[in-house]
């Protein structure tokens, strides 16, 4: 059974369970117990499975390391320390191995101080990293000598369980410790690591789990995630510790100008760095985060350039920056010599940067969970309160964000999701299995099943995946995909096959795809650039977009190049900074709808802005502009909420516009807002435009073709969203890619083989050319069915897109369609999306300010007719 943790142990306690020379250690270094450490050290040491989410600097780590450190100790003195591997750390990041590695070594080393003083001469208690970084000679040194403690990532563990030599050192593992738990539980990494684990526990036997988390909601789910599954299918025992609101947490949400609407980009952007520079100013050390690359890069040259004073007291940090540019950022942030850095989301994790007094947010972080981990960085003492400041650029922001920062203050988190039965993980997971040994059917895939993400799958799925990676789907040999493994069904057997099965399978295991940048030619072959995958993907023909300043029409790609012809003076229909926004989360955007209905119910109320002032702690200026938003959208439209869902007609010379305004983030209206763009392009044989945001989206129509009343209603009455959904993604860009990451995954597409790497453009040119195949032969192919689920489940947000869609088919969603001369307030933010030759900030906010302009005039007009109709 998995329980809370109920029982907080006295300091006299712990000190018991503890060596006398490491209490006196611990004394001497800490003086007192952290509340993690309270709950989970004796636990630990009762072999118990313990999850522990806590913020930074509250000392998990040491609570995770405490008693198997111990019993090392206690192993050493009594001459019974065996070269074995007893202690396994698996973190997602490298550069956070090389910090754990300093960080226990140091401690180690005092024990063995504190030893000696007392007449103990301790043996060396081996530390290592094992990581791609790893040379091969440190990994021989390995195999002849073992650590102690391995410190490793989920991608090299996975190796690791098949190098003959060095997995039989793993026999002995007694405790693992999985660290950011909450950055590998919603990926493929997590699934990946999950399934390793399994495999450890066949090999060493039971051990100890214990999972390291910041932030992170359920637990259960979470805990489950961590230690797995019994064979009766039953979730392993094991206990939480949730001392996530040990530390108290100060958030602020501001608007930097007066207006937020009327404030030209030129003001704001004054505005915005005259506040940062007061803030660092009034702090020794800030942290910026931008929720974009390109927005740490562009935040930190405008305070340099504007504040000389800063030249060299502020750095960037961000994934796409080398990795000893980043470590020598870090470096300087613990030695305390820089006043600012500046984040897209690099440090959200727990590389420890030493001591940060404030973190900034630009913009809405778009979860609770990541605003509470970002905000967690600042004041890194359990005693010392984080504080946070949001700084809002837009009202959509300045309402989100006050709900956020509401739900953040009452511990309101978000839930994750974590995938479920991803086949090319399994497929890869299963290779690895066949090159240990043969291997019965059954016990294999009750081996899988004991992982978390794979605890429902079906054993049909299970066979078509030992199938395919057997070769039984004929004419993928002539595509050079060949057999890795044999299998006897009549037997219930199967095993690996042919010499090179162990290369392949070291070359290309893992699961993050290979960044790719996709190149841009005209039809006549002249190459124009680059654009990264993920805005490559959301191309579909007759988008338009800008790259160097002009503008281009997609029309169809090859491989990895993109072909377009130059269209002069044509409107962009897909902004360049779109794929790298961050999506709300759907149980916040439903927050943000119940918000809208209280703020509603409000508007008549004289003592409205006090009360939002005290309920949601913002100031009057952010107090003013939401309700004077509010206002607005009622005056000229009606406001949409939980129980009313909008959508606008609108039409202009040549177009008409439809704005949905379906507040459930961005993943599930894409989702939606695909099938529906699909449906309605089936119906009246024509292209349709589309832009998606959080709030909502539109579709765009020729206006000959525009829809009924009972067409717009209908849409929603859609009977199968996923099989329409499935349709929808048919030929698109997103298919393509999508699908030759799964390949990847799935060892259908080598990205090595025989010490080459394949180019990026061949093995897309590979996948397109599979894809076309298995989608004609074999549309129940396992890698196929994969690459479906992963874009609806993983990328989109299929399940509460049907969720809401139910509400509105039960009649507890009411929609209103209304026919506007221009878009609601409410919907400016899409409209500037889908309009948009807005490439940039400054023309986004010029084009809200006419549209709030003309606005104010036609209700100014409205209000004049109703007089004269009332005079």
């Amino acid at each position: 059974m998995i329980r809370f943790a109920s029982r907080e142990y006295s300091d006299e306690e712990i000190y018991a369970i503890l060596d006398r020379p490491i209490g006196e250690w611990f004394r001497r270094k800490f003086g007192t117990f952290t509340p993690p450490q309270r709950y989970a050290v004796v636990e630990i040491h009762k072999g118990e499975n313990v999850l522990i989410s806590s913020p930074t600097g509250s000392g998990k780590t040491l609570s995770a390391f405490l008693a198997a450190i111990n019993e090392l100790v206690l192993l050493g003195k009594e001459g019974k320390l065996e070269d074995q591997i007893y202690v396994l750390y698996v973190s997602p990041l490298r550069a956070l191995n090389n910090d754990i590695r300093r960080n226990l070594e140091e401690p180690l080393s005092e024990i063995r101080e504190v030893y000696r003083e007392l007449g103990y001469e301790l043996p060396e208690i081996r530390v290592a990293v094992r990581t791609s970084d790893t040379s091969s000679y440190e990994k021989q040194k390995m195999v002849k000598k073992p650590p102690h403690i391995l410190i490793t990532t989920p991608e090299s563990l996975a190796i690791a369980l098949n190098a003959p030599k060095f997995s039989q050192k793993l026999k002995t593992v007694k405790y693992v410790i999985v660290d950011e738990v909450h950055a590998l539980a919603e990926n493929k990494r997590g699934t990946h690591l999950a399934l390793s684990l399994e495999r450890l526990q066949n090999l060493a036997g039971d051990f100890v789990r214990i999972g390291l988390s910041a932030t992170i909601h359920p637990l259960e789910e979470v805990a489950k995630f961590v230690f797995g599954y019994n064979d009766d299918g039953s979730p392993r025992p094991g206990i939480i510790v949730d001392v996530s609101f040990a530390k108290q947490t100060e958030i602020k949400v501001e608007s930097v100008v007066e207006d937020l609407v009327y404030a030209s980009a030129n003001e704001l952007s004054e505005a915005l760095y005259k506040r940062l520079d007061e803030l660092i100013e009034q702090h020794r050390t800030t942290l910026i985060f931008t929720n974009t690359r390109s927005g740490a890069e562009r935040v930190t040259y405008h305070l340099r350039k504007k504040f000389p004073k800063y030249a060299e007291l502020i750095e960037a940090h961000h994934s796409s920056l080398s990795r000893d540019v980043r470590l020598e950022v870090e470096e300087k942030l613990k030695r305390g010599e820089l006043r600012c850095v500046v984040s897209s989301t690099s440090l959200e994790l727990g590389i420890d940067i030493g001591t940060i007094d404030l973190v900034v947010l630009i913009g809405s972080p778009k979860s609770v969970n990541r605003a509470l981990q970002r905000i967690g960085r600042a004041g890194h003492r359990l005693h010392e309160v984080s504080k946070g400041i949001i700084l809002v650029l837009d009202r959509d922001d300045l309402v989100e964000c006050t709900v956020l920062a509401h739900n953040a203050r009452n511990r309101r988190l978000d839930r994750i999701k974590i995938p479920q039965n991803a086949l090319d993980v399994l497929a890869q997971h299963l290779l690895g299995m066949a090159l240990e040994r043969v291997w019965d059917i059954k016990e294999a895939y009750s081996l899988v099943r004991r992982a978390y993400p794979y605890r429902n799958l079906s054993f049909d799925d299970f066979m078509s995946v030992l199938r395919y990676l057997a070769g039984e789907y004929a004419g993928l040999e002539e595509k050079n995909v060949y057999a890795k493994i044999w299998l006897d069904e009549e037997e219930g057997k199967f095993g690996k096959r042919g010499k090179m099965t162990r290369a392949i399978y070291y070359m290309n295991t893992g699961t993050i795809p290979d960044e790719a940048k996709i190149e841009v030619y005209t039809l006549d072959k002249k190459f124009i650039g680059t654009v990264e995958e993920e805005f490559a993907e959301r191309l579909m023909p007759g988008d338009i977009f800008v790259l160097a300043g002009k503008t281009y029409e997609f029309r169809k790609s090859r491989g990895n190049r993109i072909y377009v012809v130059p269209k002069e003076g044509a409107k962009p229909t897909i902004p360049a900074w779109f794929s790298e926004m961050l999506p709300l989360s759907f149980d916040l955007a439903l927050d943000v709808q119940r918000f809208r209905r209280e703020v509603k119910g409000l508007l008549n109320n004289r003592r409205a802005r006090r009360f939002l002032m005290k309920k949601y702690q913002i100031d009057e200026k952010a107090a003013k502009a939401i309700l004077g938003y509010f206002r607005e959208q009622e005056k000229y439209s009606i406001i949409p909420d939980d129980e009313v869902l909008l959508v606008e007609e609108v039409f202009d010379e040549k177009r008409v516009k439809y704005f949905f305004h379906t507040l459930i983030g961005r993943r599930a209206n894409e989702a939606i807002s695909r099938v529906f763009a699909y449906l309605i392009s089936k119906k009246k044989k024509t292209n349709v435009g589309m832009a998606i945001s959080d709030n909502g989206f539109v579709l765009i129509l020729p206006k000959e073709k525009s829809l009924s009343e009972e067409e717009i209603k209908g849409l929603f009455q859609v009977e199968d969203l996923r099989e329409t959904l499935k349709r929808a993604l048919d030929n698109t860009e997103l298919l393509k890619r999508r699908f030759r990451h799964v390949a990847n995954r799935g060892l259908l597409i080598l990205r090595r083989y025989m010490g080459r790497k394949k180019s990026l453009s061949r093995q897309q040119l590979n996948a397109q050319t599979l894809l076309r195949l298995l989608k004609k032969n074999y549309p129940d192919f396992p890698l196929l069915r994969e690459v479906y689920r992963e874009i609806m489940e993983d990328k989109m947000d299929i399940e509460n897109a049907e969720l809401f869609l139910s509400w509105v088919k039960e009649g507890k969603i009411k929609i209103i369609i209304e026919h506007n001369e221009l878009p609601s307030p409410f919907a400016f933010n899409l409209e500037v999306i889908g309009a948009s030759d807005v490439v940039l900030m400054e023309d986004r906010r010029e084009l809200i300010k006419q549209l709030h302009s003309k606005i104010m005039k036609l209700i100014g007009e409205k209000q004049i007719k109703e007089e004269s109709k009332n005079a």
